[in-house]
């Protein structure tokens, strides 16, 4: 089902879920949708790490809603064109990580595999759980798995 911006604007919950039009994009809007969170974070750099995270549970507390009622006007539960959940997600890993673009880069390609290949148990969490946090939660274990290789990068390497 392709989606249009009339559609994405309709409803707040609907621009929300479609990350304001990243979600629209023809060619990977995941990625699309992580790119945003990459340009949020970077516009909310000089925050708080507290008030980041903060900011990413208010985020994904806002995205259940959003990807739930979006999924149900959709008629299709997790469309490719909900993207607030690797918004979140990225936000989170970005939100951890060291500043530096280096370890952001890292994080973005780490995130993308693991978001893109889901192995155990993201799949298992996706088909799983439905609605709004079926959405979401998937790709916060991604962020987990790219967590988990990122400090051991760091422990190990750095």
């Amino acid at each position: 089902m392709t989606l249009r911006p009339g559609f994405a604007f309709s409803h707040p919950a609907h621009a929300i879920a479609l990350g304001f039009g990243a979600g629209l994009a023809p060619v990977a809007p995941g990625t699309m949708g992580t790119l945003l969170g990459w340009a949020i974070a970077s516009a909310l750099a000089d925050l708080s790490p507290a008030l980041m995270l903060g900011l990413v549970f208010f985020f994904f507390a806002v995205g259940l809603w959003a990807c739930d009622v979006t999924g149900r006007h959709l008629g299709v539960s997790d469309h490719s064109g909900m993207v607030w959940d690797e918004v979140v997600a990225f936000l989170l890993i970005l939100a951890i990580i060291p500043a530096q673009p280096a370890w952001q880069l890292a994080a973005f390609v780490l995130f993308r595999a693991f978001d893109i290949l889901k192995p155990p148990p993201i799949r298992h969490f996706e088909r799983r759980y439905g609605g709004g946090f079926g959405v979401m939660f998937d790709d916060l274990v991604a962020a987990g798995y790219t967590l988990l290789i990122l400090a051991a990068a760091q422990r190990f390497f750095a």
